[in-house]
Order: structure tokens, then sequence, then C-alpha cells
């Protein structure tokens, strides 16, 4: 089968496309024959060497839309069957974006009915971080939130999910953003338009150390690089969310996106050859959407 790997750090010039052998799942895997799995900043960064791994091959993609192809032992999954699920990791050889993956069975979850794979794919990842996320800031109804990089994978999802729980949303973002963050459910400000403080912030874009001004004394900072946040200060509790495979909040996510509650936005797809395209389409800036390997 074809995967996309690195075995080199560098700039999109180091993706790859490798044939490797069929992954067969173990007792309590399955095996997805992948029909679209996105490009993440994980990847980017994974490319570049954010993460260690000098020497070897690692394969790219978390996230995966597709039907279970195989199953290790007979049980809740059966061949046929249209999944979404995370391929949690940064050091395996192959990962996500791949003809096909193997994933533990209780990181999966049936697929959005109504919802295409390509659609359907970018759920995984970043609809756990946001979920995660916000779980652990513990925002309640009538409280007040500031998401900054609001109209971007995870930050999208940040804002209707809390939108959701009835706390108040206000989504930093660009200028030419405004009118979809204001559909997600939000107010809307862009750089340098922030006014007051807000009972938390679930930082997106990673502005670290000047988020924590926004946030009021005894507030709550979360970030989305895991061991990267700021230091706390005025009482404030900061943290990072590092995304866990989990198939029952998966499904949870899923159900949300059947009922409209959360929507995505693709910017575009390519096949995996292409796969160094889509990292240097990614590395341009303003794509308005999530890019989506499709094999």
């Amino acid at each position: 089968m074809r995967a996309v790997v690195v075995r080199e750090f560098g700039g999109p010039e180091a993706v790859e496309v490798v044939e490797a052998e069929v992954p067969e799942p173990g007792a309590r895997e399955v095996r997805i024959k992948v029909a679209a799995a996105p490009l993440n900043p994980v990847d980017v960064g994974l490319r570049a060497g954010a993460f260690g791994g000098a020497g070897k091959q690692v394969g790219l993609g978390w996230d995966v839309a597709g039907v279970v192809d195989a199953v290790g032992v007979a049980g809740a999954w059966a061949v046929g069957d249209r999944v979404v699920a995370l391929d949690h990791g940064i050091s395996g050889a192959l990962g996500a974006q791949a003809e096909f993956v193997v994933v533990p069975v209780d990181a999966v979850a049936v697929a959005p009915r109504g919802v295409d794979e390509v659609h359907a794919s970018t759920l995984p990842l970043n609809g756990l971080t946001a979920l995660q996320g916000l779980d652990a800031m513990e925002l309640g109804a009538g409280q007040t939130l500031l998401v900054t990089g609001a109209a971007g994978g995870v930050g999208a999802f940040v804002v209707q999910l809390a939108v959701q729980r009835g706390v108040s949303v206000t989504g930093l973002a660009r200028e030419g953003d405004a009118e979809y963050v204001r559909g997600l459910g939000a107010e809307f400000a862009g750089a340098g338009d922030v006014e007051g403080e807000f009972d938390g912030v679930f930082d997106a874009a990673v502005l670290g150390e000047a988020a924590l001004g926004w946030v009021r004394d005894g507030g709550v900072y979360m970030g989305v690089m895991p061991q990267g946040q700021p230091a706390g200060v005025r009482g404030i509790r900061t943290s990072a969310v590092e995304v866990a495979a989990d198939g029952a909040q998966l499904a949870g996510l899923v159900k949300l996106m059947e009922e409209g509650v959360l929507t995505t936005r693709v910017a575009g797809t390519y096949g995996l050859e292409e796969a160094g395209e889509a990292h240097a389409r990614f590395g341009r800036g303003g794509v308005g959407g999530r890019l989506v390997l499709v094999p």
C-alpha cells in the first residue's frame, strides 16, 4: 500500500509517499481502508523535526474516515462499518495518511450519517482536542470564554461546543473570518479589539503569555501545546490539553455533527502523491479550511 512518511526533516519536499506492507490488526484492533485523512499542524511540526525522531521513518496523519476492512477479534466492529477514528501518535512508521491504517477498537466511532468522508475525517483530532480541553476548563453556562484562532480547526470546534454549553463566547480571528466566526455563535474580535477580561481563554492560536492578559484573576487558561502552557499569574490556572483517543467521546461528537451543532470547513483535497503540495499550501497560510488527503 501507499503511505505518506518523512525520513528526513525539512520543508514540504521532505514528505514522501512509500510502498509499505498492509498492516494486520491485533486482538483489540481494527484495520480501516482510508477514505480521507486530513493534514494537521502536528504533521507539519513532525516533518520539520519539532518532535525529534531523526534517522527513522515516521508516518503522517492522525485522524481518519473510512470503512472497517479487517478486525483482530469479532466484537463491536464488523467489516464494512463506516467509521471515524483517531490514530494517536507521532512516532509510528505509518500513520493515517495511507491506504490502510490499524487503530485500537476503542479509538473508533461510527461515522456521522449524512456527512461525506472528507468532512467527517476532520472531526477526530480537533474535535477531541476541543472537547477534552473544554472539559478540563470546567466553564459553565453564563461564564465568558475567549477563543484565539477561533476560525481554525480546533478553535471553531471550541466555539461551537462552548456555545452549546451556554458559555458566552468571543472569537479572536482575522478580519476576513469575522462572518464565519459569528456564524459559529460567537462575538467576533479582530486583532487589537479584545475588550475586558474573561473567565477563561482557550488559546488555539498559541499566543501563550500574551493571552493571559485577557483572563480575569482566578480564571483559567487552556493551551494546545502539551506542557507548553505559560506559568500562571494572578491565581490563573494554566494547562494544555494533551489529546487522548476516546471512542465514546468521539461518538458524542459524531452525534453533534449529525445534529448540525458541529460544522467544519474543507478548503481542498489532495491525493496521497500530492501530500507535499498540501504541506506547501498549508505553509503559505490563509487556507480558510482543512486540507484533506484522499487515497
